[in-house]
């Protein structure tokens, strides 16, 4: 679906706060204005198998032609994201915290997959499932190339397990959320918080998937100098899992609770942060809660340097 004769629907975003509102209420879909002459936001939508709707091709010529013609995907600073269950709140951090002070937000496009959702954890360990999606996800970071987007983001926990090969051969940034968290963290210089645990700062991870965490995490904070700390296999078994079933079953003070227990067991190994490398996992504490100081939301620190590479690179155009 991706060779020279490809053709693709897009959909123009127009108006920052009709788009922040709908990104709010309703992470299924972005909300369209027929105006594409003045919008730096696009969105390219594909249905469950990876295709397009066929109400929604657009038969005349290649879309990546189209798209890579529009003088605002030629800005060097023109962000591509490859969509996935964190999208729309990665966009709308992205939104909001690059156009503070009044500054232009930064401009990106979005190949979304509604695919991409929670039963991907089901593929980690089925080879051919496996590489139907990375072979999927590979077009996808291909076409925001073509498109021309100027570095490549990937707000998916569970897609970042796929990086290094969605990420082969391309020519572009691609920023990998375990390396942006790593570098954050070794930018705060801290302290161990026990001599006895030795001369390296421990790192708690949180995923509901032991392959996410490891996959994800572990090889970039430890490439950071960092000592990583996962939960034993008893408090996977007897706490985080239970969390996400009470979460399930809408029991969430339950899964609070199990969540706050979860992060205190880490905490007793002398971990500095806790960072919570799950989407069912955010927002579960109130914001007042104490015990949110000790934890990290990956998706945040993609969303700094991917706003620190545009301003830089705006800056040097």
């Amino acid at each position: 679906m991706f060779d020279g004769g490809m053709t693709m629907s897009f959909q123009i975003v127009s108006r920052l706060p009709p788009v922040l509102g709908n990104l709010c209420k309703n992470r299924s879909q972005f909300r369209t204005w027929p105006n594409p002459n003045k919008n730096p936001y696009f969105a390219v939508q594909t249905d469950e198998s990876g295709n397009l709707s066929e109400s929604k091709k657009m038969i005349s010529g290649s879309c990546s032609a189209q798209l890579k013609c529009h003088p605002l995907l030629n800005k060097a600073t023109t962000v591509g994201i490859i969509g996935g269950v964190s999208t729309l709140i990665f966009l709308e951090k992205l939104v909001l915290w690059s156009s503070r002070n009044g500054e232009e937000c930064v401009p990106f496009v979005v190949c979304s997959d509604p695919a991409l959702d929670g039963s991907l954890i089901s593929s980690l360990g089925e080879i051919a499932q496996k590489e139907h999606i990375i072979q999927n996800l590979r077009h996808r970071r291909v076409f925001l190339e073509q498109s021309g987007a100027g570095c490549i983001v990937m707000p998916c926990h569970f897609s970042n397990v796929w990086h290094d090969e969605i990420s082969e051969g391309c020519s572009l940034p691609f920023f990998h959320v375990g390396e942006c968290v790593a570098r954050e963290l070794k930018e705060a210089k801290l302290k161990p918080l026990d001599a006895g645990t030795g001369s390296n700062v421990r790192i708690g991870v949180l995923a509901t998937c032991e392959t996410t965490a490891s996959a994800s995490y572990q090889e970039k904070l430890r490439k950071q100098g960092f000592e990583v700390v996962f939960p034993d296999k008893a408090t996977m078994e007897h706490v985080v899992i239970p969390a996400i079933e009470s979460l399930n079953k809408r029991d969430m003070e339950g899964a609070r609770n199990l969540l706050r227990i979860a992060i205190q067991v880490l905490s007793i190994r002398a971990v500095n942060v806790v960072i919570l490398a799950s989407d069912e996992l955010q927002n579960l504490l109130p914001r007042e809660d104490p015990l949110l100081k000790k934890c990290i939301n990956p998706m945040d620190a993609l969303a700094r340097s991917t706003i620190r590479w545009a301003k830089s690179h705006c800056q040097n155009a």
